[in-house]
Order: structure tokens, then sequence, then C-alpha cells
């Protein structure tokens, strides 16, 4: 794969994230992280432990609604539904408010220097929490409550990729106005939640700082290499950011039963060491992948675990992925048309 760097892994993890648990069969269960906490045994020689915590009502504050956060912890202990697809179970609401601080813990480590890498095993998810409610399977909005955390230690800008297949309109919303958080995300199209088009660039001040790659269903590794090298990667390069998160969702392999895109696990290695690649030229190697989706057991384990290997050695032998198809280039380039106007890179 390459050079190992000698560098701890930092890991957040934590048992009461498995209480999170529905009553019945649901394909956010306690047994994804069974399959994350594999790859990681299976990969990474070194690593050290974030210890996760509760996250304070001003750090959910920052991008939630203050009414939202007091009704959230008024619903700890009990169960339900919040919406057609996220439950509440007995320990749904810990799990939560201790995922989100552990992705603050993560993002602190970043910063003081104890790591330059890192992994957040988080559940439950987070990239459909709106401000003021929650979506999706998602109680709390992890990576942006974990982005919004960086900006308050002083970083200007935070880039933050979402290659879970769903697109995260939750973080999207969250820094819809902000410039000092670059939000991308590729995902496929149509499909839920619905948001996600190409002309959604943000508004304001964060006009442009929004930036959707929707693919259509059957979008592979030569798709997704495609919007990268065309795409996301210039005007990444081109903001420079001080610290790279993750939405790492696993949904967007080939044998995932929600969705209809044709990922392998290779295809996360490539896009790993890419950005990793981009946390080494900006960030001074900072870069941290949060879990998010990923349904198929055996799939989330295989990418996961070429994720981790992509964190965990310069990547200097990885296959060049294959041509995008026509039409998937075609969408590639309507996105990168939506942006001309706000990144001279796209020109």
């Amino acid at each position: 794969m390459g050079t190992e760097t000698n560098l701890p892994l930092g890991v957040v993890d934590d048992p009461v994230f498995d209480t999170h648990r529905s009553p019945g069969y649901h394909p956010e269960r306690p047994e994804r992280l069974l399959a994350a906490r594999a790859a990681l045994k299976s990969v990474v020689t070194a690593s050290r432990p974030i210890a996760a915590r509760r996250a304070t009502p001003d750090e959910l504050g920052r991008v939630h609604d203050a009414a939202y956060v007091e009704e959230l912890m008024r619903l700890s202990g009990q169960e339900g539904q919040l919406d057609a697809d996220t439950y509440l179970s007995v320990g749904s609401v810990p799990a939560a408010e201790r995922a989100a601080g552990g992705g603050v813990s993560l993002v602190d480590a970043l910063l003081d220097g104890d790591v330059t890498r890192g992994v957040a095993l988080l559940r439950p998810p987070g990239h459909h929490a709106r401000p003021g409610s929650a979506m999706g399977f998602c109680l709390i909005n992890n990576v942006a409550v974990a982005a919004a955390h960086a900006l308050h230690r002083g970083l200007r800008r935070v880039t933050i990729i979402d290659w879970d297949v769903h697109h995260g309109n939750g973080t999207q919303e969250m820094f819809w106005r902000d410039p000092r958080v670059l939000y991308v995300s590729l995902h496929q199209w149509p499909f839920y939640p619905g948001t996600g088009s190409s002309d959604e660039i943000g508004e304001g001040e964060g006009r442009g700082f929004t930036v959707n790659a929707p693919l259509s269903a059957g979008a592979g590794a030569g798709d997704y290499a495609t919007a990268f090298d065309r795409l996301i990667l210039p005007i990444v390069d081109a903001y420079s950011p001080e610290l790279v998160l993750v939405s790492a969702g696993y949904d967007a392999h080939r044998d995932d039963p929600l969705a209809s895109m044709s990922l392998d696990a290779a295809a996360y290695a490539w896009m790993t060491a890419r950005l990793r690649a981009v946390a080494d030229r900006h960030a001074g190697g900072r870069i941290a992948l949060f879990l998010e989706g990923g349904y198929n057991l055996s799939a989330l384990e295989t990418s996961f675990a070429a994720s981790l290997q992509a964190l965990e050695h310069v990547a200097t032998d990885l296959p060049a992925p294959p041509p995008a198809s026509r039409a998937h280039e075609a969408e590639i380039e309507r996105a990168r048309r939506a942006l001309v106007g706000a990144w001279p890179v796209c020109r």
C-alpha cells in the first residue's frame, strides 16, 4: 500500500454507542460497529484512544436550535419514533450526546497535536440531523458539531467531505451561509432525502462554499474519481483547509442494500488517499473520518479497512480508477458549471 508513517491514529469509540438499539430489526444497528471495529483491529498498527464524553449544550447549540437540544434531553431514556426512519431507544440520547462529544474530543486531539489523523466510530450517525429536528437515522449532527468546535477553537477554514450515498442535508443547512466551512457532497441523485442538486451552492457569504456532486444510480469508482479530479479537489485545494473532516458513509458500495451505487473497497481507499494528501498539503496532515452510513456489514468492514489503510500509510501503488461513464461525466460537468462564478478553478 505504501510507506508507514509511525504516527498513531486517534480512535473514538465507546460501549455506549452500542446501546442505541431498535426493538426490532433496523439497518442502523449496533452490529455495524462490530464490523468497523473488526476493520480497525485488522489494519491499524498504532492507535491512540480518544475518550468520548457528553457534548455540552453550548457545543450542540452552535449548530442545533436550543429548543431542539432541550427537547432531545427531555426524551432521554424514552423509546419511540422521531420520524418514519429514526428510532429512539432508552440508550439513544446518551449515545448521541456522547457521539457528538467524542467528535469534539477528536478535534481537540487533532488541534492540540496529540494525533494527526483520526477516526470516530460513532452511533447514531449524524449528517441528516437538521438544526431543529432528527432525521434519517440521525439525532445529532456529529460532524457539524465537530466542525463548529474547530471554528470555536480559532480555525477559519474547515472542509467537510461527505461521500455517504445519501446527501447530508443537515450539514449543508447548518453551514449554508458560512464560508468558514466548505461542505462537499457526492451522493446518489435523485434519492433520499431529496436535497443536494448541483445548483445548491450556498447563499450570502456562503455562496460557493456548498459543493454538490449528484450522481445517478450505478456510479462507480471512475465516476467518483472524475468528480474528485475535475470538481472537488481543485476547489478544496483553492480553499486550502486547515482541517479535513469526512462524513464517511460506506453505503455507496455495490453490495449495500439501501442504495444503487457501484463502489468497492478500493474506491474508498483511493478517495481516502486523495483526501489524506489534501490534508498533508494544507492542514498539517489533520484529517478525521466520522462514520455515517453503510448497511452491508461485510462491505462496511472491507471498505472501512481500506480507508484505514490509506490513512495509516502513504499510498503509492493504488491502481488508477477507470474512466467515467458518459452520463456521469455530464453530471459532473453540470456541477462544475454551477460553481463557475464562485471558483476560478471551475472556469
